[in-house]
């Protein structure tokens, strides 16, 4: 069976396609790059990527010119190194105990946000006694501080003690996190910024970076020498309430299984959450809460439901979304039948509209993602 031939059949097998457009992920980590100016602009590409695929973004972004890129776990920084050998590479979940000789293996740089992990890395420094990691430089590290976000991090008052043991270490980036940076002018973002400014005084000729997506496009944020953007990479909304800067990067469409009518008084899905007012026409499509579909997609009096686009036009989910199937009344649109695709993810429904109507967050729909779907990859 040929190429061509696989292909097509993976795509009838397939209860959903995910497209994933590469050009427009480069495209919007540039223009990131360009509103930052002289501020390099990393890529966060921890959890597979926010769900888009870690190999081939990592790739794209690679051969686009980006050079730094932060992971959560060794593991993940493990596959970055083998996709950019000459990257640098940040693991923001900090330093586990006993973990430091992976990091040198594999040239991975622990965010160091206490003073355990601190020492504990002075300790497998002495010991390695200056030879280079794998990306060239002597096992750096970067240190994160707490400004709000009380996740991780050193408070104020490890400074001193942290101040002496770091000046043995080589500390290539001190770095903290906003707690809600997608408000413009919040005064929390303003304390934040004070406070990261007073206290990184002790390191005060390290590389800084604060800004994540967000962050970028706060007016009062100093972007300082590192940016660390992440959603907006894939698509999301860096400025809520205002047009979205970036350009779609996901597309999901699932396939319709079944159409059928139903009588006024009649329920669908689990515990019967959807009862019909009048004669109505839905359409059963091939994907459900394993696939990542919002378990609360259906809405409720407090907020409007999500929808899906059938032959252009809005069409909503109604009942409770199962593991692998979801439900939409299709009753005013004409000619759907077995076969078509829904939208549920692209130029009309975004991420954020998703989320917003199902009651959670575009992070959560995009790294819920499931591994279910045919993914389609369009490259440079």
């Amino acid at each position: 069976m040929s190429t061509a031939q696989r292909f097509d059949v993976s795509c009838l097998e397939a209860g959903a396609i995910l497209s994933i457009d590469l050009n427009a992920l480069v495209e919007n980590w540039r223009t990131l790059q360009a509103v930052c100016g002289a501020a390099e602009c990393a890529a966060v590409v921890k959890a597979d990527a926010y769900g888009i695929g870690l190999a081939p973004v990592v790739e794209a972004l690679r051969d686009a010119g980006c050079k730094t890129f932060f992971v959560a776990h060794v593991f993940e920084g493990r596959r970055v190194r083998g996709l950019a050998p000459e990257s640098v590479i940040y693991v923001l979940n900090g330093l586990l105990p006993g973990s430091a000789p992976a990091y040198a293996q594999d040239g991975l740089r622990p965010v160091l946000g206490s003073l355990p992990e601190i020492e504990e890395w002075l300790q497998f420094v002495a010991l390695w006694g200056g030879a280079r990691a794998p990306d060239g430089d002597a096992l750096a590290a970067a240190l994160q501080i707490d400004t709000g976000m009380n996740r991780l991090g050193l408070k104020e008052k490890d400074f001193d003690a942290a101040e002496q043991l770091t000046r043995h270490l080589n500390i290539a980036l001190v770095l903290s996190h906003f707690v809600w940076s997608g408000q413009a002018n919040d005064v929390k973002n303003e304390r934040q910024i004070e406070l990261f400014s007073r206290l990184r005084a002790q390191w005060l000729d390290v590389p800084a970076s604060m800004a994540n997506s967000a962050g970028i496009f706060l007016d009062q944020t100093p972007l300082y020498d590192l940016v660390r953007p992440g959603y907006a990479l894939y698509g999301g909304n860096p400025t809520p309430g205002r047009n979205n800067p970036m350009r779609g990067v996901v597309r999901l469409d699932a396939k319709i299984i079944q159409v059928r009518e139903v009588e006024a008084g009649e329920s669908v899905g689990y515990e019967g959450r959807w009862t019909a007012k009048a004669r109505r026409r839905l359409a059963t499509i091939n994907a459900g809460y394993a696939d990542g579909i919002p378990f609360r997609a259906m809405g409720s009096d407090r907020r409007p439901g999500a929808e899906a686009l059938i032959h252009g036009r809005r069409c909503p989910f109604v009942g409770r979304v199962s593991m692998d199937l979801a439900v939409l009344d299709v009753t005013d649109v004409e000619h759907v039948q077995r076969g078509d695709q829904a939208e549920l993810i692209g130029p009309t429904i975004t991420i954020d509209e998703l989320a917003a109507r199902a009651g959670t967050i575009g992070y959560e729909i995009l790294t819920h993602l499931g591994q279910r779907f045919y993914r389609r990859y369009t490259t440079l």
